[in-house]
């Protein structure tokens, strides 16, 4: 339940993240990124992992997220 000084507009929202799109499964304004905990706007949503079910706030953080996930792709050639 909202107090009355919340609007939607101030409520953490709950995505499916799928390929290439998301799904709003529970209204709200923004996300939370995985690594930083940084407020992600929805129209801002731009990275995310479909397989971690993860936001993340940008590219760079999105990548070494991977790196973090995956040491292995640091010694590839």
């Amino acid at each position: 339940m909202m107090n009355r000084f919340e609007g939607p507009g101030s409520r953490e929202a709950r995505i499916r993240y799928l390929d290439g799109d998301f799904q709003v499964t529970s209204p709200g304004a923004f996300v939370r990124c995985a690594v930083t905990g940084e407020n992600i706007p929805l129209d801002e949503l731009k990275y995310w992992s479909v397989a971690r079910q993860e936001p993340y706030v940008s590219a760079a953080i999105s990548f070494n997220r991977e790196l973090e996930v995956h040491p292995e792709w640091r010694t590839r050639r």
